[in-house]
C-alpha cells in the first residue's frame, strides 16, 4: 500500500483526503502525483467554491514515507527530480489553485504536512495537533522552494526552530505565532472545518478566486508600490459581472445574495 490522495466533490465543496494507513498519512511518491492531479482538477471545476484537505486516519500528515527514501535520495539527480518535480508538482498545484483551501489539521503535521498546510488559505487545528520538520534527525535539509514556502507561512524564526532544533510545537503555540487561524477541541475539528467551508461556499466565488490571484500577484511587493503592467485595468474588469450586480442588489434589497 503506497497511500492514496482521494478527491470527493460534494456540491460546491470539495474534500481532499491524504490516506496512508499505518504510516500516519505520510506522503509517498505516488501521493505527490495524486495531490497534483487533484488540485489541477479542482482548479478546472467551476462549481467548486471551497476545498477541505485532511488526513484520512486521525491525523493530518506525518511527513514523507521514509521507507521509500533509499531508492532515490542518495543521488543528486534523482533527489532533485523528487523535490523539484514530484513534491513541487503537488505543492505548486495547490498554490496555483484559485479555489479557497481549508486545512483540517489533527494529530501529526510534520515535514511534508507542514508544507501542505502552508499552501492552504485557512488553517484550523485540533488541540492535540503537533507541528514540526525534524529532518535534521534524518541528516538532510529542507529543499529550497519548500523552505521558502514554509518560511513565508509559518515565519522564518519558527522554521529555524523546527529545522535547527528539531522543535515540535503544539497547536496553541502555532496559533500564537500566526500559522493557524483557529484551534478547537479535537472532537469539534471536522464540524468546524465543514462549517467554515460552508460559509465560504455561500459567498461570492469569483471574488474569492480573484482575491487569491491578486494575493499571488502582489506577494512580496511593498504596500503602495506601482502595480505590474496592466493590473490596474484588469483588477476592475469584474464591474459588469452578474456576481457583482447580485451582491450589491441583495444588500440594497436587504436579502441574502444568490451568487451564480
Amino acid at each position: 500500500m503506497t497511500g492514496q490522495v482521494r478527491l470527493e466533490m460534494l456540491g460546491p465543496i470539495g474534500r481532499v483526503t491524504l490516506s496512508h494507513p499505518g504510516k500516519l498519512d505520510a506522503m509517498s511518491r505516488a501521493m505527490w502525483s495524486q495531490l497534483r492531479d487533484a488540485f489541477l482538477r479542482i482548479q478546472e471545476e467551476r462549481a467548486l467554491r471551497c476545498v477541505v484537505i485532511r488526513g484520512g486516519n486521525g491525523g493530518f500528515c506525518a511527513g514523507g514515507d521514509i521507507a521509500e527514501y533509499p531508492s532515490f535520495r542518495f543521488h543528486p539527480d534523482s533527489l532533485r527530480r523528487f523535490h523539484e518535480e514530484e513534491v513541487w508538482g503537488g505543492l505548486g498545484a495547490m498554490l496555483a489553485c484559485d479555489v479557497p483551501i481549508v486545512a483540517e489539521i489533527g494529530g501529526a503535521c510534520m515535514g511534508a504536512g507542514v508544507e501542505i498546510a502552508s499552501c492552504c488559505d485557512i488553517r484550523i487545528a485540533g488541540e492535540a495537533a503537533r507541528f514540526g520538520a525534524p529532518i535534521a534527525r534524518l541528516g538532510f535539509p529542507m529543499a529550497p522552494r519548500e523552505l521558502q514556502l514554509v518560511a513565508a507561512a509559518a515565519g522564518e524564526a519558527t522554521l529555524r526552530e523546527m529545522l535547527l532544533e528539531a522543535a515540535v510545537l503544539d497547536a496553541a503555540e502555532m496559533k500564537a505565532r500566526g500559522f493557524l487561524q483557529r484551534v478547537v477541541p479535537d472532537d469539534r475539528l471536522a464540524p468546524e472545518c465543514e462549517a467554515t467551508a460552508g460559509r465560504i461556499a455561500q459567498l461570492a466565488p469569483q471574488a474569492a478566486r480573484m482575491n487569491k490571484r491578486m494575493l499571488r500577484t502582489l506577494a512580496g511587493q511593498p504596500a503602495g508600490a506601482e502595480l505590474p503592467a496592466g493590473l490596474a485595468q484588469r483588477a476592475y474588469d469584474y464591474a459588469t459581472s452578474a456576481e457583482h450586480r447580485e451582491g450589491i442588489a441583495a444588500f440594497l434589497d436587504k436579502r441574502r445574495p444568490l451568487f451564480p
